[in-house]
């Protein structure tokens, strides 16, 4: 039994996760597109490069989604500044004597 306003995590989850592996689409195929540090050729020259892409894709889609994730989480948090945080602040007096200094002849 949740409250009306809370959303329904699961789908907000695999929905900003889609969005991320979409994103890692993206970047992986512009690295290979624009050769960047000569990876795209070293894929194309290589007989096991769909693995390098299926890895390059999965990885960035798990941080790229996990970023959506948590940016959408943040944004959706409550402000609830209407009291400062460790309540009302009240000045004390706390006498502090001072100690004799010790002196060694």
């Amino acid at each position: 039994m949740k409250p009306a306003h809370e959303p329904d995590l699961m789908r907000l989850y695999l929905r900003h996760c889609a969005i991320g592996f979409a994103l890692s689409a993206v970047f992986v195929a512009m690295i290979l597109w624009f050769d960047v540090a000569r990876i795209g050729s070293l894929v194309a020259g290589s007989d096991v490069g769909w693995l390098a892409v299926f890895l390059l894709w999965f990885f960035h889609g798990t941080v790229f989604g996990s970023v959506q994730f948590a940016v959408t989480i943040m944004l959706n948090a409550d402000d609830d500044d209407d009291e400062p945080r460790g309540g009302r602040m009240i000045p004390v007096r706390v006498a502090a004597p001072a100690r004799a200094a010790n002196r060694r002849a």
